[in-house]
């Protein structure tokens, strides 16, 4: 089933103005308006959220919003500057998220993610990382993902906050309550619609279909088809001229999953020509496959390094093709270098001189294909006293960092994501645990090891500057080891007084 986000920029144009100006753009608190034509009229194109919050709207005429708010601030709308601005962000999508990504003009993208969001740790989390991502960049953004592209597009624009994730098989469902500007229709079918008592999908779901399509036209029927998804609406990829890509057209549409893998083993082949040519190596690579009835499947795979390996390639694409589905047969298969870098050939290790080390490049491209790049890592120290920050995650192929932790007390093979409290019986209050009680179930203390005294770090932060941890080991009566450790500032932790956490846990 496919499956497709929307994203919603409901600042876009004013967000990409202020960006455009710099250091000169207007604060973000100003009553900031962009104004175009329409015919003779001068109207409101975009309106900053200090605007709207005035009573100004998209669509009123200058005259009004001069009246409204006199001192408004306008500015010349320029479309041309916003589409390619928007081209620009597309471009972008495509090299991070998915292989099919188009524009949604005039304030959103359009993104297929069949068969992707696996890469980025499921839907949710890569929604959250898109929108997290751009409001880094200062922009304010929406998303949602539905079966179809209508269903995600209204559900972007009236239900996320700022994700929404639609499951699969409840898009009609779901948007039934959302307001009828959801349907993507035009204006005037709008105010028709609202003339005749309807106010959400669901009482234009309601009614018979014929004697709205005679009178509105067939764009409101195949809305509302389209947003419940049961016809089909491809989206048309957006490209870069300057990727490398290699095509395959078909005299007769194929679908045999064989078929598929030797035209795939063929089309890396002149892909790996055409990078040789250019110096670089394959990051990323799409493999398209346009079906007969003009839908679009995709494959996507990446790599740890850059390379121009075929038969490698050919295996990361080859274990995808099982998720595609033929239909009525492939017409054109495209495949695309998205992500391309430099390709420096390295000289072969010789066994006469130097020992041999294995290249395990080829292991983590497949497990990164199947369980998702961002779930693979390695561990580098980091200079911290403080355990939970003494280290950071790096990709499993990065080169050492030439740091190491430092202290002769061990550490444990699982540190826990954030402290957990525990209730503690102590002996003496600064000594170590006789038993504590975590999730639920209280444990034996059979033998300690401790203190380990840790410091906050005040050179960094001044909420730390009295801040002590005392660490201790201990082991249960069932022979498990864990470490834990009483918190507080200098004077309670030298009494014995202050909160038990558990922090980790020994192998």
């Amino acid at each position: 089933m496919p499956r497709v986000v929307s994203l919603f920029l409901p600042g876009w144009p004013i967000d990409r103005l202020r960006r455009a100006l710099g250091a000169s753009a207007p604060p973000p608190d100003k009553r900031l308006v962009l104004v175009g034509r329409e015919g003779s009229r001068r109207i409101l194109t975009a309106v900053s959220k200090p605007a709207e919050q005035a009573g100004l709207r998209v669509g009123m005429p200058l005259t009004k919003a001069h009246a409204l708010v006199p001192e408004v601030m306008t500015m010349p709308a320029d479309p041309a500057a916003d589409a390619a601005a928007l081209e620009r962000l597309s471009l972008w999508a495509l090299q991070h998220y998915a292989p099919i990504v188009a524009p949604d003009p005039p304030d959103g993208l359009v993104i297929d993610t069949t068969g992707a969001d696996h890469l980025h740790g499921g839907e949710e989390r890569m929604l959250t990382g898109l929108v997290n991502r751009l409001a880094a960049s200062g922009i304010f953004s929406r998303a949602a993902v539905a079966d179809s592209w209508g269903a995600a597009h209204a559900a972007a624009r009236f239900l996320a906050d700022p994700v929404r994730v639609i499951a699969p098989g409840m898009a009609g469902k779901t948007v039934s309550s959302l307001p009828i500007h959801g349907l993507r229709i035009p204006t005037e079918t709008i105010t028709g619609l609202r003339v005749l008592g309807f106010a959400t999908i669901g009482d234009v779901l309601a009614v018979p279909r014929a004697p709205l399509v005679l009178r509105f036209g067939p764009l409101l029927g195949r809305r509302l088809d389209q947003i419940q998804g049961t016809i089909s609406e491809p989206v048309d990829p957006l490209r870069d001229p300057e990727v490398v890509t290699v095509r395959k057209v078909f005299g007769e549409p194929i679908g045999a999953p064989e078929t598929i893998a030797r035209y795939t083993k063929g089309l890396v082949h002149d892909l790996c020509h055409a990078l040789e040519k250019r110096g670089l190596g394959a990051r990323r690579l799409d493999l398209l496959f346009h079906r007969v009835d003009n839908s679009l499947q995709a494959i996507r795979v990446g790599t740890a390094r850059a390379v121009r390996d075929e038969e490698r390639l050919t295996r990361l694409l080859s274990d995808r093709i099982e998720t595609i589905d033929p239909g009525f047969g492939i017409e054109i298969m495209d495949l695309t270098a998205t992500l391309a870098e430099p390709l420096v050939l390295q000289q072969a290790v010789s066994s006469l001189i130097e020992e041999e080390q294995a290249d395990i490049a080829g292991l983590v491209d497949v497990i990164a294909n199947r369980i998702g790049a961002a779930r693979l890592y390695r561990i580098a120290p980091v200079e911290s006293d403080v355990p939970e920050r003494s280290f950071r995650r790096i990709p499993p192929l990065s080169p050492d960092v030439g740091m190491t932790w430092q202290g002769r007390w061990p550490r444990p093979a699982r540190l826990l994501a954030r402290p957990e409290p525990i209730d503690v019986m102590a002996l003496l209050p600064d000594h170590p645990p006789a038993s504590f009680t975590w999730r639920g179930e209280r444990r034996l203390v059979k033998r300690a090891d401790g203190p380990e005294r840790i410091f906050g770090e005040w050179w960094k932060r001044d909420a730390e500057l009295a801040a002590v941890r005392d660490y201790f080991q201990v082991e249960d009566a069932a022979g498990e080891r864990f470490w834990l450790f009483r918190s507080g500032n200098e004077q309670q932790v030298a009494a014995g007084v202050g909160r038990w956490f558990l922090h980790g846990i020994f192998a």
